[in-house]
C-alpha cells in the first residue's frame, strides 16, 4: 500500500496510573495526585494534570515534587492493578481492530488503512474510544492520521480525553506551529541543542537542510527532520502476547546441585533483564523450564506486573523454580523465558524503588553497555569458591 494512503490511529490512556487510582477511589477526582516512592528518596512515576500545573513531572524526585505542590496526595502505586487494566484495554482493542500494536502499557497503534472504503475511519475510531471508556471506565485520547508520528502528536494535542484527526493535506499546517518538543525523538538534550541554534518550531526545523541536521545530530538528525516533515514509514507491528526473549542452558554433566542451579538461573534472568532495558521493553510473564536426565520436561509460568528490573524478575523465577523442581532428579537443562513484552522505560517501576535504586540500575547498565553484560554480576549469580 502507498504510504501516503495509510490511516493510523494512536490511542493513549490519559495519566493512566492516576486514572486507575481514581477509578478505585472517586474522592481523588480533581485533586493533585503523585504516584511514586513514599520515602524522602522516592521518585514520581506519574502525576495528575492538577499536579503538573505546579511544574511537577514524571521521574522528578518526590521531595522536589512536594516542594512544588505541597497539597498533593501521594500514592505508592500498584503495578499489578495497572497491568490488569492495561490488559483490559488491549482486549477491547484486540476484539475490534484489524491490526494493532501495543506500544507501551498505556498506548496502542491501530492500522486501519483501506477501511474507509467500507465506513469512515474517524467514526470507527470514535466508536472504539467510546467502547474502551464504557468497558474500562478510563479516560483515553486518540489521534488519527497518515503515520505513527503525526497520529501520536495529534493525540498529545487532543488530550485530555479527546480526539483529533489530521488528514493528509493538513499534516504540515498542523505540525508547523508546534514546538519541536512535540516530536517523539526530540528529548531534553536534542531540544537544548536545537534551541541554541534558534530552532523552536517544527516549521523552522522542517526547513533546515537534512545534511545540516545530519552533521549536527547524525542519523538521528535525519530521522528528526523526516518526522518534522510528516514523513514516517514505520509499520504498525502486529502485537502478540507471545513476543518473548529466552535463554536456556544444557549442562555437560547432569546435576542435582540446587545452589548451582539457582546461580545459573540468577545469571540468566540478569542477562535477560538487561536486554529488556536495552530494548526499552517490559515483561509481564515469566516462565521457568527444567529438563531431567530422562528428558522429562516441565515448565511453569506466572503473570506479573510489567517490569524490567532484575530483582523483581529473579524473585519470580526462583519461586517458579522451587515449585517446578519437585522430583529431585538429576537436571539436564534449565531455561527462562520472559514474554508478554511491551514498550516501556524504567519509570514504570519507579514507585517500587527509591532514587538510589534507580541510579544503581542506570549505573550498572552503563558499565555493561561499555564493557559487556558480564562486567557487573550479582553475588548470588556467581559460584562461590571454598576459601
Amino acid at each position: 500500500m502507498n504510504l501516503q494512503n495509510r490511516t493510523i490511529a494512536h490511542f493513549d490512556l490519559d495519566t493512566f496510573f492516576v486514572s486507575v487510582e481514581r477509578l478505585m477511589n472517586s474522592s481523588l477526582n480533581g485533586k493533585p495526585i503523585l504516584i511514586g516512592g513514599l520515602s524522602d528518596r522516592g521518585v514520581v512515576a506519574s502525576c495528575s494534570y492538577e499536579a503538573r500545573t505546579f511544574g511537577v513531572h514524571s521521574a522528578m524526585p518526590m521531595r522536589m515534587a512536594l516542594n512544588l505542590c505541597g497539597d498533593a496526595i501521594v500514592i505508592r502505586g500498584d503495578m499489578d492493578l495497572y497491568s490488569k487494566y492495561s490488559r483490559l484495554v488491549t482486549e477491547v482493542i484486540a476484539h475490534k481492530a484489524p491490526m494493532y500494536e501495543k506500544a507501551s502499557i498505556d498506548e496502542h497503534y491501530i492500522d486501519m488503512s483501506g477501511m474507509d472504503r467500507f465506513f469512515g475511519s474517524y467514526q470507527w475510531t470514535h466508536e472504539l474510544r467510546q467502547l474502551i471508556i464504557q468497558e474500562t471506565g478510563l479516560p483515553i485520547s486518540f489521534g488519527l492520521s497518515v503515520n505513527k508520528t503525526v497520529s501520536k502528536i495529534a493525540t498529545g494535542e487532543a488530550k485530555p480525553n479527546g480526539e483529533k484527526e489530521v488528514i493528509q493535506n493538513q499534516v504540515q499546517p498542523f505540525l508547523n506551529p508546534l514546538s519541536i518538543r512535540k516530536i517523539p525523538l526530540v528529548g531534553p538534550k536534542n531540544y537544548q541543542l536545537l534551541s541554541s541554534m534558534g530552532v523552536q518550531t517544527i516549521q523552522t526545523l522542517s526547513a533546515i537542510p537534512p545534511t545540516m541536521m545530519e552533521s549536527v545530530l547524525g542519523k538521528t538528525g535525519i530521522e528528526i527532520w523526516r518526522r518534522a516533515n510528516g514523513i514516517d514509514s514505520r509499520p504498525v507491528v502486529p502485537y502478540s502476547e507471545e513476543k518473548s526473549m529466552s535463554t536456556e542452558r544444557t549442562f555437560e554433566t547432569d546435576s542435582i546441585d540446587v545452589q548451582m542451579l539457582n546461580q545459573v538461573l540468577t545469571r540468566m534472568v540478569e542477562k535477560l533483564a538487561f536486554r529488556l532495558r536495552q530494548k526499552q521493553r517490559l515483561a509481564s510473564v515469566v516462565t521457568v523450564k527444567i529438563r531431567y536426565s530422562n528428558y522429562d520436561t516441565h515448565t511453569l509460568q506466572k503473570k506479573i506486573a510489567y517490569t524490567s528490573l532484575d530483582h523483581v524478575l529473579m524473585e519470580t523465577a526462583r519461586d517458579l523454580f522451587r515449585r517446578v523442581y519437585q522430583r529431585r532428579m538429576l537436571v539436564r537443562l534449565i531455561g527462562v523465558k520472559l514474554s508478554g513484552l511491551v514498550g516501556g522505560a524504567q519509570q514504570l517501576n519507579l514507585f517500587d524503588n527509591n532514587e538510589k535504586m534507580v541510579k544503581l540500575y542506570l549505573s550498572m547498565d552503563k558499565i555493561r553497555m561499555r564493557f559487556g553484560s558480564d562486567a557487573v554480576r550479582r553475588a548470588s549469580g556467581v559460584k562461590c569458591r571454598a576459601s
